[in-house]
C-alpha cells in the first residue's frame, strides 16, 4: 500500500527558500558557473532520489517499471549530456570563441556549448517530468491506462492507451 504523504504549504516554501538562497549566493558572492552547476545537480539528484524512493515503495507492473526505467535513463542522458557540454564550454571557452569567429554564422551556433547545455537539460527535464507524472498515475492506480508516445520521434508525451478494437 502506498502511504499518503502530504507536505501542504511547507515543501513549496522550503524549496523556494532554498532556490532563492542559491540564486542570491550566486549573484552576490560566488558568480562561478561551477557553483551554479553543483547547486543544480544537487537539487536534481535529491529530487530524483526522493521520487525513486517513493517509486520503490509501490507495487508496479513490469510494463510500468520498464516505462519508468526508460524515462529515468533518457532523463539521465539529457542531464549528463548537458553537464558534459557545459563543462567543456567552461574548460575550452577561449578556444571555442576563436573557432566560432573563424567559422562564422550560422555554423558558430554549433560551438555554443552553453546553449547546448540548455537543449540537453530541457530534453532530460522533459523525461524526468514525465517520470514524475507517470509516478503520480501509478500511485493512483491508473498507470495501466497510459503510455508514452513521441512527437516527431523524439519529443515524449503521456497519452491514453488506444483501446483494443473488438471485432
Amino acid at each position: 500500500a502506498d502511504r499518503k504523504i502530504n507536505f501542504g504549504w511547507k515543501l513549496p516554501v522550503v524549496l523556494a527558500a532554498f532556490q532563492t538562497v542559491i540564486t542570491v549566493t550566486y549573484i552576490l558572492w560566488v558568480q562561478s558557473p561551477i557553483f551554479h552547476q553543483a547547486a543544480f545537480a544537487i537539487t536534481l539528484c535529491a529530487s530524483v532520489a526522493f521520487g525513486h524512493r517513493r517509486q520503490c515503495e509501490m507495487t508496479l507492473s513490469n510494463r510500468t517499471r520498464r516505462m519508468f526505467q526508460r524515462l529515468l535513463f533518457q532523463g539521465f542522458l539529457g542531464m549528463a549530456g548537458g553537464f558534459l557540454v557545459w563543462n567543456l564550454d567552461n574548460i575550452f571557452c577561449h578556444r571555442l570563441r576563436t573557432y566560432r569567429s573563424h567559422v562564422g554564422m550560422p555554423l558558430d551556433a554549433i560551438l555554443q556549448l552553453h546553449g547546448w547545455w540548455h537543449v540537453f537539460t530541457a530534453y532530460g527535464s522533459t523525461y524526468l517530468l514525465l517520470w514524475v507524472h507517470l509516478t503520480k498515475l501509478a500511485r493512483l492506480g491508473h498507470d495501466h491506462l497510459f503510455t508514452i508516445r513521441h512527437y516527431a520521434g523524439f519529443v515524449p508525451y503521456i497519452t491514453l492507451k488506444t483501446p483494443k478494437k473488438i471485432d
